[in-house]
């Protein structure tokens, strides 16, 4: 299952991931938020999220008064997320985009680029996780910057099969049990997503997705995006709700 596949069908239960999606939405919007003024002041104004999702950052951005756009490779999650803006009145540019040609794609220059909810790692190599950076890079105009937020896999055992418990959800009548198993092999994994419905019988129904991740490094991350053109590259632990990777693009 490719990775556009893998969030294709993943998107109408993608929100219960969260304990409460709309409760995300605004947290992670705030922190961000207040990053953003932290490192850039009253600078930023147009965000460009490469991968959008259903739109849990940038619906949120968008809601504090940034001008967003957004693209993703799944079209899917493309249609949910311009679905979920509509409902909200909020104007947000949604197309569907493979982040490796973001600056192809996109074609204009941005006050700042973000990758949120570890997708960067769905690239599988260094070369193309660079080529994303380096489009990145020409997304952004002198003096802008990137955020991208990733897992810190060097934390973790990287071994076996790992199933781990995301916990119980109420959704529109239906009961969930959602979960994730990982199996590794070396420095990948392959990932399954279920989400089991209970609507009260005696049996269940469940949906799988399935996709692979690379576990890279935020050290090497950040060398990547050195080598990509950024300065000033920093990891931000404990800043977000997950480490939050800065690059900056020099003024010059």
């Amino acid at each position: 299952m490719s990775t556009s596949d893998f969030y294709d069908a993943m998107t109408p239960f993608y929100h219960l991931i969260y304990p409460n999606w709309e409760e995300s939405i605004s947290r992670q919007a705030a922190l961000l938020g207040t990053i953003i003024h932290d490192y850039w002041g009253e600078a930023v104004h147009t965000i460009l999220d490469v991968s959008c999702g259903i739109g849990t950052q940038s619906l949120g951005l968008a809601q504090l008064g940034y001008q967003l756009t957004a693209s993703d490779l799944s079209a899917a999650s493309i249609s949910r997320a311009k679905a979920e803006a509509q409902k909200r009145h909020l104007a947000i540019r949604f197309s569907v985009a493979d982040m490796r040609q973001a600056f192809r794609h996109h074609a204009q220059p941005f006050d700042l680029v973000i990758s949120c909810d570890n997708a960067v790692p769905h690239l599988l190599s260094d070369d193309d996780i660079r080529q994303a950076l380096q489009q990145f890079y020409q997304c952004i105009r002198p003096g802008g910057g990137s955020l991208i937020s990733v897992r810190p896999y060097e934390q973790e055992t990287r071994t076996g099969v790992e199933v781990l418990p995301y916990g119980v959800r109420d959704d529109q009548g239906a009961r969930y049990l959602v979960f994730q198993v990982r199996e590794w092999h070396g420095s990948h994994y392959d990932i399954a997503m279920y989400f089991v419905e209970d609507r009260g019988g005696t049996a269940c129904t469940a949906q799988v997705t399935r996709g692979q991740y690379y576990a890279v490094p935020i050290d090497r991350l950040l060398t990547l995006m050195r080598e990509a053109g950024f300065v000033d590259v920093q990891c931000l632990d404990d800043r977000y709700v997950q480490p939050l990777l800065m690059g900056r693009k020099s003024e010059a």
